[in-house]
């Protein structure tokens, strides 16, 4: 695992040397499509993570370690690209960023699945957004767009000068900006599905009218044709 001064040592000789990428340092780990992020504010969930590692490529899996106890996140996390040709710009250009106060540590490595991880790709048709809870966005929130507020807190973490003092506090307020606009669309569905359900009530009520309705005409028909023939048979006897 090299560290990030390292890599950036690496990554400054390769320029200068005007090494190709085939020669490059990174062509060691052409057979793997995984990196290791490390210095992960424990805060983060792993839709948190796939937001920052998107910059660089689509993630198709995510495995975050958590505490068995607490269940709180242990600050790493491994992430496999579709492409690989996208952990080297990841591994590049995310090495060293500052994240909530932390410095991120991303490298190349050959992760082994846990038992816990299965057999697929945990991320494959899913976009997940910031703060959003992954095991529930994985089931509830596939191929939808992504918000204004979303793609706007995507942008500032990845272009906002992380020698800003203020960035922290910026990517903070945008956080809890993200989490209203979440609010109050899930609002608007339950809304939606009470309305809904408002209307299928309504048109039973509807019907069972024309059902209630229809019944009294069928029993007023039945009680005139009764008098019709009454008043016939009267007239017979006379």
């Amino acid at each position: 695992m090299n560290t990030i001064r390292e890599i950036q040592a690496l990554n400054k000789r390769e320029i200068e040397a005007g090494v190709s990428p085939e020669a490059s340092w990174h062509a060691d780990y052409r057979d793997t499509a995984w990196v290791y992020v490390g210095g992960l504010p424990f805060e983060l969930s792993e839709g948190d993570v796939v937001t920052i590692v998107s910059q660089y490529g689509e993630p198709v899996h995510i495995s975050m370690p958590r505490d068995k106890e607490t269940g709180k996140s242990r600050g790493f996390a491994f992430v496999k690209y579709e492409d690989q040709r996208s952990t080297d710009l990841a591994v590049d250009n995310l090495g060293g960023a500052t994240v909530m106060g932390r410095t991120l540590k991303i490298d190349h490595t050959r992760y082994k699945r846990k038992e816990e991880d299965g057999d697929g790709d945990n991320l494959v048709g899913v976009i997940e957004r910031p703060g959003d809870a992954f095991e529930d966005s994985a089931s509830e929130e596939k191929r939808r767009p992504m918000l204004k507020e979303e793609l706007e807190l995507a942008a500032l973490m990845r272009d906002h000068d992380d020698d800003d003092p203020m960035k922290e506090y910026i990517v903070s307020e945008k956080r809890a900006e993200v989490s209203r606009a979440l609010a109050v669309r899930e609002g608007g569905k339950k809304r939606q599905k009470h309305h809904g359900d408002g209307k299928s009530e309504h048109r039973h009520r509807r019907h069972r009218h024309r059902d209630r309705s229809r019944d009294g005409r069928d029993e007023g028909d039945g009680r005139s044709r009764r008098r019709r023939e009454k008043e016939r048979s009267d007239r017979r006897s006379e």
